[in-house]
């Protein structure tokens, strides 16, 4: 069986295996802003809007990169509307426009991931508690909403500067050890961390 090649970024599974409520923190997306697709890993700007919410915005991918968690949705209305928390259309939010979404920026969260098989999947003898790089994969998909980014699997090893510890496959009937699998990982340099300087 072969694997679907169909990213969706770093969706929650669990808190460190007890049930992940679901639950995000609310955050500020300033207009200075590119695309940002559900699964995307964010990172906090250092600065709030009028209301006191933290600004968050997209995540840089590669070694040493720290991320704070993954975006979960929009919390604004449709494009050029303006800063509302409404329902939400379209379902990512929008290039160049001020909203609000939520992310879910808990250290302790596992994700699941699809690698990128970039120069070869990741094998079976390597694939258990080492640590990769996030590759950010150009955008997302404006239909469904979900992010491009994937595990870089030719970053796999032992480095402390990697941006994710990968724990092993992430189980299911619809994905095996080869191309395109899904790992399941944790942040390996989350923002929350008690070492981490701030913004």
């Amino acid at each position: 069986m072969s694997n679907n090649n169909a990213p969706f970024g770093l969706k929650p599974l669990n808190l460190n295996g007890t049930a992940w409520s679901g639950q995000g923190k609310l955050i500020y997306i300033p207009s200075s802003q590119g695309a940002i697709f559900i699964g995307d890993p964010l990172i906090p700007l250092g600065t709030t809007d009028a209301f006191g919410v933290p600004a968050w915005g997209i995540a840089t991918a590669g070694a040493t990169h720290i991320w704070g968690g993954s975006f979960l949705g929009v919390a604004n209305g449709p494009a050029g509307s303006g800063s509302t928390l409404l329902q939400s259309s379209p379902v990512y939010h929008a290039a160049s426009v001020a909203g609000y979404g939520f992310v879910c920026d808990d250290p302790d969260v596992l994700y699941t991931v699809m690698e990128d098989s970039v120069g070869g999947n990741i094998a079976i003898t390597s694939g258990g508690y080492v640590s990769a790089n996030l590759t950010a994969g150009g955008g997302g998909s404006t239909v469904t909403g979900m992010s491009s980014w994937m595990l870089d699997s030719s970053t796999v090893g032992a480095d402390a500067t990697y941006q994710v510890k990968v724990l092993g496959l992430t189980r299911g009937p619809d994905n095996a050890i080869g191309n395109y699998a899904r790992w399941n990982v944790f942040n390996n340099l989350p923002i929350l961390a008690p070492n981490v300087a701030g913004i």
